[in-house]
């Protein structure tokens, strides 16, 4: 059985709490898969990873992976096909909710037709990594820079 912290253990000390996330970047070539964020009050406007999402409490990042670009694109992708891709630990520096570990993945096989599913999106298209649009939200820029170099590190900080 394993242990577990209780609240009362969790409030008297808790540092700050680290708000994880995982980002799956399609790609098809030299091309990436992205969609253009709209009223979500969070880079509206900005062009972003294909899927993305917050990991739900008692989800593994792969599952996590999984369930988003289900319900973001409506596609399947299995846990194997998904690339890592770097571990970009940022923060904002102020509040609790501006400390973030984004995992990032790459996949290039999947089943169905990439498609929006949501309303937190007005546009999905493929973009040479060579001839990426603007403004695409800044600390997903530098993973698809990177990624497009060649020259991505397990781990990005951003903010330190």
């Amino acid at each position: 059985m394993t242990e577990r912290y209780s609240d009362a253990y969790a409030a008297a000390h808790g540092r700050f709490a680290v708000i994880p996330a995982v980002y799956v970047l399609l790609r098809h070539g030299d091309e990436v898969l992205l969609q253009l964020r709209a009223s979500t009050g969070y880079y509206d406007g900005h062009w972003a990873a294909g899927a993305a999402g917050h990991v739900e409490q008692g989800e593994s990042l792969l599952q996590a992976a999984v369930r988003e670009v289900s319900e973001e694109l409506g596609v399947g992708v299995a846990v194997g096909d998904l690339e890592f891709l770097t571990l970009e630990h940022r923060t904002g520096g102020g509040a609790a909710i501006d400390e973030r570990i984004d995992v990032f993945f790459g996949c290039r096989t999947w089943d169905g037709t990439p498609a929006l599913q949501e309303d937190k999106a007005s546009d999905l298209r493929w973009f040479a990594l060579s001839a990426l649009p603007d403004p695409v939200v800044p600390h997903e820029r530098i993973v698809l820079e990177q990624w497009a170099g060649g020259g991505l590190a397990p781990i990005t900080p951003i903010g330190f």
